[in-house]
C-alpha cells in the first residue's frame, strides 16, 4: 500500500477512515520549529494559533525537546501504581507555581474539568455540608470546559450537545460576566463551587468587565463556594500573567490546568488547590493510568522552570497590547470589534464580513494558520515567542485579509 505524499491525498486518507468529528482548514503540516510550520509540500505558514494555547513556548523548543528526550531514554510510564522520580518534585513544583497546597495530575483539559467537579462536589458534602447528592456547580454562559459527558450537560452551544443526552444534572447557568445575577445564585445553600473561564476562549476570546473576577472572589469568600478558574487555554503566560486571574489579582480556590503544561509535546493537565480540597481524596476515588506519568512531569517541570523567568509572560502582556492596538487602529470596516488579553486576540467580524471560516481559509492562502469560532470571530493565538518583527509581517497579511473580506 502506497503512502500519502501530496496534501490532497492526505487529507483524503483522514477523511476515509476518521470519524468526522473536525473540519480542519485544507492544510497538511509535516513540521515546525519556533513559530513557523511546513506542509507537506514545502509551504510555510505562520502559526497564529499555537493549538489552542498548548503551544505557548513553539513548536520544537529546544529545552523542552531536551526533557523530553532525556525522560524518553530513561522511563515513560509506571502507572500510579509504583511511584517514579519526576511526579515529586513536579507537584511540587507546580504548587509552588500557583501558591497551593497539593495538586491532582491528570490527562487531558476535560480530564482535569472533571476532576474538579468531582473535587467540589466531595468538598461540598464533607466540608460544606449539603446534603447528599443535592450539590450544585454554577457555571457561565457561553462556557467551553470540554466535550465529556457531563461537561456538554452543562454547555450551551448546540453543536456539541445536541443528541449526546441524557445529561448529567447538578449544574446552573449563569450569565458571564453578570456578578448581580451571580450573587443570587451562590446564595443558594446547595451550591458548592463556581466553574468560570477567566476569560472564554473557544466563545472567542471573551474577557469579563473590569472588576468581575474581583466580584466572583468576594462573592465565592462570601456564600463559602469554591471559585474554580478553568485556566486550561488562558493561564500559563498566555494572556499577559502567569495566570489570567492574576490580571484582577484575584487566587481562586482551585486552579484548572492543561494545554501548556505539556509544552506541545505530550499532554498533561491538573487541578492545583490547597489540602481542604485536594486532600479529602482516598485512594480508588480517582485516577488515571498516564495521570503524573514521568515523560509529561519532565516536560512539565521545565514549562514551569521557564515560566518562573517571567519572559513569557511580559512578552505576552508587551506584544499582545502592541497586536491588539495596531488592528483596532487600522479600523477595518468590516470588523466589529478586536478584544483579547496579552497575544490572545478575538477579532469579530461584521454580518456582511461573511463567515469567519472563508476569512481563515484566505489567511492560509497567505501564509498565516488562524481557526474561527462560532462562525463570526477569528481566533490570533501565536506562540509566546514570536517577535514583533514576526507579528509585523502576520499583520501585513492579517489586515488586507480583513479588508477584503466583503468582497
Amino acid at each position: 500500500m502506497s503512502e500519502p505524499t501530496t496534501a490532497r491525498e492526505h487529507i483524503e486518507l483522514v477523511e476515509r477512515y476518521s470519524a468526522h468529528n473536525y473540519h480542519p482548514l485544507p492544510v497538511v503540516i509535516s513540521s515546525g520549529e519556533g513559530v513557523w510550520v511546513t506542509d507537506v509540500e514545502g509551504r510555510r505558514y505562520l502559526d497564529m494559533l499555537a493549538a489552542y494555547s498548548a503551544l505557548n513556548f513553539g513548536h520544537q523548543h529546544p529545552d523542552l525537546v531536551k526533557a523530553a528526550r532525556d525522560q524518553l531514554e530513561r522511563l515513560t510510564l509506571t502507572s500510579r501504581a509504583f511511584h517514579n522520580d519526576q511526579i515529586g518534585p513536579f507537584l511540587r513544583d507546580l504548587c509552588e507555581l500557583a501558591g497551593k497546597d497539593r495538586a491532582l495530575p491528570m490527562n487531558t483539559g476535560a480530564e482535569a474539568v472533571e476532576t474538579a467537579i468531582k473535587a467540589a462536589r466531595k468538598w461540598g458534602y464533607r466540608v460544606k455540608g449539603v446534603p447528599d447528592g443535592r450539590a450544585k456547580i454554577v457555571v457561565a454562559s457561553g462556557n467551553f470546559h470540554g466535550r465529556t459527558t457531563t461537561i456538554i450537560s452543562f454547555s450551551d452551544d448546540p453543536i456539541s450537545r445536541a443528541d449526546f443526552g441524557p445529561y448529567t444534572p447538578g449544574f446552573v447557568t449563569m450569565p458571564y460576566g453578570d456578578a448581580d445575577a451571580l450573587a443570587e445564585a451562590l446564595a443558594d445553600p446547595e451550591v458548592v463551587a463556581y466553574l468560570v473561564e477567566p476569560i472564554q476562549g473557544e466563545a472567542g476570546v471573551v474577557v469579563p468587565p473590569e472588576g468581575y473576577l474581583r466580584r466572583v472572589r468576594e462573592l465565592c469568600t462570601e456564600h463559602q463556594v469554591l471559585f474554580i478558574a478553568d485556566e486550561i487555554q488562558s493561564g500559563l503566560g498566555r494572556a499577559g500573567a502567569t495566570f489570567a486571574c492574576d490580571l484582577e489579582g484575584v487566587v481562586p480556590d482551585v486552579y484548572v490546568l492543561g494545554k501548556a503544561l505539556g509544552g506541545g509535546i505530550v499532554p498533561i493537565s491538573a487541578v492545583v488547590a490547597d489540602d481542604e480540597v485536594l486532600g479529602l481524596f482516598r485512594p480508588g476515588e480517582h485516577g488515571s493510568t498516564f495521570g503524573g506519568n514521568p515523560l509529561a512531569c519532565a516536560i512539565g517541570r521545565k514549562v514551569i522552570e521557564l515560566l518562573r523567568t517571567g519572559e513569557y509572560q511580559r512578552r505576552s502582556a508587551e506584544l499582545g497590547a502592541w497586536l491588539i492596538e495596531q488592528l483596532r487602529a487600522a479600523d477595518v470596516p468590516t470588523v466589529e470589534q478586536v478584544r483579547g488579553r496579552g497575544l490572545w486576540v478575538g477579532i469579530v467580524l461584521r454580518p456582511e464580513a461573511g463567515a469567519a471560516r472563508a476569512a481563515c481559509e484566505r489567511l492560509l492562502e497567505v501564509g498565516i494558520l488562524a481557526k474561527d469560532t462560532h462562525e463570526t470571530t477569528i481566533r490570533l493565538a501565536p506562540p509566546l515567542v514570536i517577535t514583533r518583527e514576526e507579528l509585523e509581517w502576520a499583520l501585513e497579511r492579517i489586515v488586507p485579509v480583513l479588508r477584503s473580506a466583503a468582497a
